[in-house]
C-alpha cells in the first residue's frame, strides 16, 4: 500500500516546489520513493496474474520514473513533479506498445493502460485492425463494466479530419479518427492506501487486459 506520510511528502512539495526545500527534505523524498518502490514490487505480482506479458521478476526501480522534470523546453520551469509515475510494460522495459501506468498523486491518483499517441506505423496498423476487427474491440469497450470503469472509450481526442485511406462514411470512423487508445480510472487517496491496494489496482486492469491484447495484436 501506499502510506499516507507519501501523499503528505508529495502535497508539500507541489507547496514548495525548489530545490532549497526539496534538498532540506531529502529523506521524506527518500522514505516515499521506497514505498513506491515496494508498492510497485507487490503491483507487478499482482498484475502478472492478470496479464502474462508483464514480468514479475523486473525490478520495480526501473519501473518508477523520475521526479525530476526536463524543463528545458517548457514554460513550467519548476524542477520536480508533484506525483510518482509507475510505467509497467508488457515487453520488458522497452518503450512504445500497450502497457499499463500507475499515477500517484494526492487526490488525482489514476490507473491507466492501453497506448498513448502511438507513432505513426503504430497508428496505421492499430486503425487497420480496427478497420478488419472492430466488432473485437466494440464488445471490449462496449462492455457495461468497462465503461462504468473508465467511461466512454470514444470520448478521447480525434483527427478532425477523415484518416488517410478510411471514408467518412465508415461505421467506424469514430474508433478510426482515435489518437490514442487508453483508459484510465481515478483512484482515491483512501483506496491507494488500503493494505489491498496493488490486488484492486491489478482488478481494475483486469478490464484492460483485452484491450491491450487487441492492441498488441494490431502490431504484431
Amino acid at each position: 500500500m501506499i502510506h499516507q506520510e507519501s501523499l503528505e511528502f508529495l502535497k508539500d512539495l507541489a507547496a514548495n516546489n525548489n530545490r532549497e526545500w526539496f534538498l532540506d527534505n531529502k529523506e521524506r523524498y527518500d522514505r516515499a520513493r521506497e514505498n513506491v518502490i515496494e508498492f510497485t514490487g507487490q503491483l507487478l505480482t499482482e498484475m502478472h496474474k492478470i496479464d502474462p506479458g508483464i514480468d514479475e521478476a523486473l525490478d520495480p526501480k526501473k519501473c518508477v520514473m523520475r521526479i525530476y522534470r526536463d524543463i528545458r523546453f517548457s514554460k513550467n520551469k519548476t524542477p520536480y513533479k508533484n506525483n510518482f509515475g509507475i510505467s509497467l510494460p508488457t515487453t520488458g522495459l522497452r518503450p512504445g506498445g500497450a502497457e499499463y501506468y500507475l499515477q500517484v498523486q494526492p487526490d488525482n491518483s489514476f490507473i491507466g493502460g492501453g497506448y498513448w499517441t502511438p507513432d505513426a506505423s503504430h497508428l496505421k496498423a492499430i486503425r487497420q485492425e480496427i478497420d478488419y476487427n472492430a466488432h473485437d474491440l466494440k464488445k471490449i469497450i462496449d462492455d457495461k463494466e468497462f465503461i462504468r470503469l473508465f467511461g466512454d472509450f470514444r470520448k478521447q481526442e480525434q483527427l478532425k479530419t477523415v484518416p488517410q485511406g478510411y471514408a467518412a462514411d465508415n461505421e467506424n470512423i469514430d474508433l478510426l479518427k482515435l489518437k490514442s487508445f487508453v483508459a484510465w480510472h481515478k483512484i482515491t487517496d483512501k483506496d491507494i492506501c488500503k493494505k489491498d491496494a496493488a490486488k484492486q489496482i491489478a482488478d481494475v486492469c483486469s478490464h484492460i487486459y483485452p484491450l491491450n491484447v487487441f492492441l498488441r495484436n494490431a502490431l504484431a
